[in-house]
C-alpha cells in the first residue's frame, strides 16, 4: 500500500488503496452515490476517517452537480439589514440549519432594481444549489428573476400579487393578520376606545396583512387613526407624532412592529403621555433586544423569527431532494402561529 508523504493532503487514490477498492468505487461512496455494497462502503468510510480525507469541493461539484451553497437574498438596503435585529434573528436560524445540512450560506442583499442583473448572473452561474429570499415587496422583480434562473427557492413571507412570481412558490410566513387581530382585541378588552395603528410599508404583504387584522376588529375606525411607517424606529416616532397631532384623544396604539413601537414610546414620553396609563401600546415580532428592553417592556405579538429561518431551509432541502411535490405543482408553504406576549405597556 503506497504511503502518504508526511504533511501532504490525503487523496482519493490513498483512500481507495487503504480500503482496497477502485478509485471509482471510493468516489461513489465519498460523493453519496449508490450501487456500492455495504461492506465496501463501510471500508471506504473507515479509510476516510483514518486518513482525514476531505473531498475537494470543486471536483465534488463536477460529480454531484451541486455547489454545497445556498444564496440568502434580502431585498433591503444594507443599512436596514445591519440595523434591524429581525434580520439578525432570521439569518441566524437560516445559518444554523444550513450548517446542520452541511451547506454554506452566501449572503446577497438588494439595494434596488439596479442589483437585479448582478443577482441573476450569480444565480444562473451555478454558484448555489438554491436560494432563500425574504423582505420582498409587492412590485419586486426578485421572484420572477429567481424563477427564470431555474434555481429552487423558498421565500420568507408571502410574495405579493404584483411580484411577477408566476406559479406558486414555497414560502414561510407567520399569521400576520391573526396576530394583529389578537393585539387589537387585547387593547379593546382593556377598555380602550380610540385605538390607533402605525402601519408598515404598503408594499409589503406582512404590513398589509397586519393592517387588515386591525380593520377586522375595528372595521369602522376613523381613518385619521392610521398612519404609515417604515418598520424603523424613526418612522414609528414620526407616525406617533402625527397621530397625536391628529387625534390627541387617542388612548391606545398598535404598531406593526416592535421598532416602530419603540419610536412611538419615545414620542409618547416626550409629549408627557404615560404608558400604559394614558396610552396603551402593543408591538409585533417580539424582537430580541427591543421588546423586553423597552421602558416599560412592550406587550407584543411574538413570531418565531429564528424558527422561520430554520423552516425555510428545511423546505428548500425538501425541494432539492424532490420530496415536496414540486413536480406535481403542489409546493409546500407554511403559516406559523403567533402569540400575544403581555408585558407592562398594555
Amino acid at each position: 500500500m503506497p504511503e502518504q508523504p508526511a504533511g501532504s493532503r490525503p487523496t482519493l487514490e490513498a483512500v481507495a488503496a487503504r480500503a482496497g477498492v477502485s478509485r471509482a468505487t471510493a468516489s461513489r461512496v465519498v460523493n453519496g452515490g449508490a450501487g456500492v455494497r455495504q461492506p465496501l462502503a463501510d471500508k471506504v468510510r473507515e479509510a476516510v476517517e483514518e486518513l482525514g480525507y476531505v473531498p475537494n469541493q470543486a471536483a465534488r461539484s463536477l460529480v454531484t452537480r451541486q455547489s454545497g451553497a445556498v444564496a440568502v437574498i434580502i431585498a433591503e438596503p444594507e443599512f436596514r439589514v445591519f440595523s434591524d435585529p429581525f434580520f439578525e434573528q432570521q439569518v441566524r436560524g437560516i445559518s444554523r440549519e444550513l450548517t446542520a445540512n452541511d451547506s454554506q450560506l452566501v449572503l446577497l442583499w438588494v439595494e434596488g432594481p439596479g442589483d437585479h442583473d448582478r443577482i441573476a448572473r450569480y444565480l444562473g452561474g451555478g454558484h448555489v444549489d438554491g436560494a432563500l429570499a425574504f423582505s420582498l415587496h409587492h412590485d419586486d422583480g426578485l421572484p420572477a428573476l429567481i424563477r427564470d434562473s431555474r434555481v429552487p427557492a423558498v421565500f420568507g413571507g408571502r410574495p405579493g400579487s404584483g411580484s411577477g412570481s408566476g406559479a406558486a412558490v414555497p414560502y414561510v410566513d407567520c399569521d400576520n393578520r391573526g396576530g394583529a387581530r389578537s393585539a387589537v382585541r387585547h387593547l379593546a378588552g382593556l377598555g380602550r376606545e380610540r385605538i390607533a395603528h402605525i402601519a408598515g410599508p404598503r408594499d409589503q404583504t406582512s404590513a398589509a396583512d397586519r393592517a387588515d387584522g386591525y380593520r377586522d376588529v375595528l372595521f369602522d375606525a376613523d381613518p385619521a387613526l392610521t398612519v404609515q411607517g417604515g418598520f424603523t424606529v424613526d418612522s414609528g416616532a414620526r407616525a406617533m407624532a402625527e397621530l397625536l397631532d391628529r387625534r390627541p384623544d387617542l388612548d391606545a396604539v398598535f404598531a406593526a412592529n416592535d421598532l416602530m413601537a419603540a419610536g412611538a414610546l419615545r414620542v409618547l414620553r416626550e409629549r408627557g403621555r404615560r404608558v400604559p396609563e394614558d396610552v396603551a401600546l402593543v408591538g409585533f415580532d417580539d424582537v430580541a433586544g427591543v421588546a423586553e428592553a423597552a421602558d416599560p417592556p412592550l406587550t407584543t405579538v411574538r413570531q418565531d423569527i429564528e424558527g422561520m429561518g430554520r423552516l425555510m431551509v428545511r423546505l428548500l432541502m425538501r425541494v432539492l431532494s424532490g420530496r415536496d411535490g414540486r413536480e406535481a405543482g403542489a409546493p409546500a408553504s407554511v403559516i406559523m402561529p403567533t402569540e400575544l406576549v403581555r408585558r407592562a405597556s398594555a
